[in-house]
């Protein structure tokens, strides 16, 4: 209250020109400006309402967004009938939009022309001419503090009377990576798609819901009328109007690079994976170069990258400059894509032996029918090296050197499928001799193998891997090759190594591998046993089992259990029930996190979930492709929501009588991702549960599916030991 009065009393003080009056005074100069801003933007904002479409717009339980009743907001953008909305206002799907417009008696049929798919706008069209656009805030006039009125028409049904007004200011610039003002004032469904003003009648933006860390029409809703409101500026719209009035959907500018660290401000903005066929690889960046610059801007961290790239749109065009090693590069020119079309993930189809420290990797299983069963490749056997297929009548490329199975398999997210490789093999029981094989890769297979061979670990997780000498990056066009430091220069007459089919360097160990392994001893003094604990801020429950055998050399899986309705912990003991033969056998960790909300898990804990998982991972040896979210009913729906929303943490989604409620987000190959999941036949939402399967199958994610006789109780003992193998298997290759 002291605040907003303090920019009431400065607002009137600058509208009338004199000093600070009486009480009664400010809070009539007050309501008078307000007034007559709204007025002189109210015959632009108009009404919209739609028909049809679907009841349920996203979320799950009580995260679901249901759709709304009554009319939402719109901003006309041309005078020949050109409105802008919130595209949350057709998450729907409607099958028509009708437009109320002040002055007219009669609502006007509009039809639906493009979509800004970043900034989560919809441009509609009405057959009308002489409507009134009302004047933008240029941007660099913006300020922090600036009082800012969000209206909307979805109170009063006559469209001629004022619309309703939240009073508020600005409160960020910037916010949502670049795209976005944020404010104070109340911005909700009831003025989704209406304009922020200024005390001059003038728009800020359009008001939308927006989320930083997710995507899609609906994102962001869970903060309405919390005091965090976002707008997309006016000025910003009113640029790319042409390109909406095309007919085309706007779509986010893609780079096609994952990073590092997860860390977004602390460490730098080093490139960990390049996607195929993106605008990074076109260009020439590779695994391992840190962004310094983004059009001539100084990048220090990833955010700061983030930042810098999310205003962008497909097609837009940027300059990168990033460091290699001792140099730097300048990559200009670089158009951007659109979102990479879902590819599914390449696959050798073997299980590798676990925690052994010796360069390649042994092969624990081979899947029958597998490029590498084809390949004739056997369990014990060690590949050791990898190249690709020289193209007909180049000189076969050099095969390259890897360490461990973490390393070969982010050499494979970057190969797609159908291509063909070389792999050396030290075949088991033939001393040092190497022979090479070619295998031809394929999908991602979904098939759990019949059984998983015992021991899956060598057992010694925690000694240090040996490391490959590790290859100069290939040279750019028109380049020498680097040089590593303190070589002797090259001779005269010595040719730079080919690049055609060269596969490149090999990804970065995972981090943490060269660095000096934990402390045995105190791995040794890890609990066991059944244990109830709290987080570390000492705010939330959660229990925790480690079977008695746990042995720290010994890298397990991690099984997040989100319960069904009601308070965690109490099913701890049933589940240690169920699960502690497997847990001992298989080498897995149940975590049960505790949720607060009597009526089921909400969007707001997945962090809490994610820090505790994050939390047991430093205390006990874990394996991160084998971390996976588990829940039944409204907590298999929190597990789904966990798998999209913790993509640096997640390798797997179990769920039974859960039902996947929005769209899933597209596959990243360095962030595999695999889904297990059971409907009973007596579930009455059998047929949504097997829908979810469709629709992560068209993602081309690997998906299990399972029907068993059952309503909505937990799993039977065969797709248990079915799960048990699905898990043990998430790191095939």
């Amino acid at each position: 209250m002291t605040r907003r009065w303090s920019v009431a009393l400065c607002c009137a003080a600058w509208l009338t020109g004199v000093g600070v009056g009486r009480p009664q005074d400010v809070n009539e100069e007050t309501e008078k400006a307000i007034k007559q801003a709204v007025a002189r933007v109210s015959s632009s904002v108009v009404q919209i309402e739609t028909s049809g479409g679907t009841e349920l717009l996203g979320g799950s339980g009580p995260n679901a967004v249901i759709k709304g009743i009554g009319p939402t907001t719109g901003v006309v953008v041309s005078p020949d009938g050109y409105i802008i909305t919130s595209a949350f206002n057709f998450a729907n799907k409607p099958s028509a939009v009708f437009v109320a417009i002040p002055g007219e008696t009669e609502r006007r049929v509009a039809k639906i022309v493009a979509n800004d798919l970043t900034r989560m706008l919809t441009l509609i069209k009405v057959e009308a001419t002489g409507l009134k656009v009302p004047p933008a805030v240029p941007k660099n006039e913006i300020r922090i503090g600036q009082w800012a009125v969000a209206l909307g028409r979805t109170v009063d049904p006559n469209v001629n009377h004022p619309p309703s007004a939240s009073v508020g200011i600005i409160s960020a610039l910037n916010r949502i990576w670049g795209k976005a003002l944020q404010t104070d004032a109340k911005v909700s469904p009831a003025n989704y798609g209406g304009p922020l003003i200024d005390v001059e009648g003038r728009v800020f933006g359009i008001l939308i819901p927006a989320n930083p860390f997710a995507e899609g029409d609906t994102a962001g809703v869970e903060w309405y009328d919390s005091g965090i409101g976002f707008a997309i500026p006016f000025e910003d719209v009113l640029a790319v109007l042409p390109r909406l009035k095309e007919g085309k959907d706007l779509r986010k500018g893609v780079l096609g690079i994952t990073a590092a660290s997860r860390d977004l401000y602390s460490t730098a903005a080093k490139v960990n994976t390049v996607a195929p066929e993106s605008a990074a690889a076109k260009a020439g960046i590779q695994p391992g170069d840190e962004i310094i610059e983004i059009d001539g801007k100084v990048t220090r961290n990833q955010a700061q990258v983030q930042h810098a790239l999310g205003p962008k749109y497909e097609g837009d065009v940027v300059s990168i400059k990033v460091r290699r090693g001792m140099e730097e590069k300048l990559f200009e020119n670089i158009v951007l894509t659109g979102p990479l079309s879902a590819q599914s993930i390449a696959w050798l189809g073997v299980l590798p032996k676990r925690d052994d420290p010796e360069l390649g990797m042994e092969i624990r299983y081979v899947f029958p029918g597998s490029p590498a069963d084809e390949a004739g490749l056997k369990a014990g056997d060690r590949i050791m090296q990898v190249g690709t297929v020289a193209a007909p009548g180049a000189k076969e490329p050099p095969l390259v050197p890897f360490s461990g199975r973490d390393q070969l398999m982010q050499f494979l997210a970057t190969q797609p499928s159908g291509v063909s490789l070389r792999l050396q093999v030290r075949r088991k029981d033939q001393g040092e001799k190497t022979e090479t094989v070619t295998v031809r890769l394929k999908d991602l297979a979904s098939t759990i193998p019949p059984e998983v061979p015992l021991p899956s670990s060598a057992g010694k997780a925690l000694e240090r891997p040996k490391v490959p000498p590790r290859p100069m990056p290939p040279p750019m066009p028109g380049e020498s090759p680097p040089q590593p430091p303190g070589a002797p220069p090259r001779q005269p007459g010595e040719s730079p190594q080919p690049r055609g089919g060269r596969p490149g360097p090999m990804p970065p160990i995972a981090p943490g591998a060269e660095s000096s392994p934990p402390n045995l001893a105190e791995r040794n003094k890890a609990e066991k046993g059944l244990l109830r604990r709290t987080n570390e801020a000492r705010d939330k429950e959660y229990w925790l089992f480690v079977p008695e055998n746990y042995d720290p050399q010994v890298s397990h899986g991690l099984i997040i259990w989100l319960h069904g309705r009601g308070p965690g912990g109490r099913d701890a003991d049933d589940l240690r029930d169920i699960w502690e033969n497997y847990c001992e056998k298989h080498h897995l960790i149940l975590l049960g996190p505790k949720s607060e909300n009597e009526s089921g898990w909400v969007a707001s804990e997945s962090e809490f979930i994610a820090e505790t998982a994050r939390a047991i991972m430093r205390e006990y040896t874990i394996d991160p492709q084998r971390v996976i979210a588990h829940g039944m009913g409204l907590g298999g729906q929190m597990a789904f929501y966990l798998g999209f929303h913790s993509r640096d943490l997640i390798r797997g989604v179990a769920t039974t009588s859960a039902v996947l409620a929005t769209q899933p987000k597209d596959p990243l190959p360095n962030q595999r991702l695999a889904f297990f999941i059971v409907a009973g036949t007596k579930d009455p939402n059998r047929m949504d549960i097997a829908r979810s399967e469709k629709s992560l199958q068209e993602k081309r994610y690997p998906v299990e599916f399972r029907e068993i006789e059952m309503g909505r109780q937990y799993l039977d003992a065969k797709t248990l030991a079915e799960l048990v193998r699905w898990i043990d298997s998430l790191d095939r290759l």
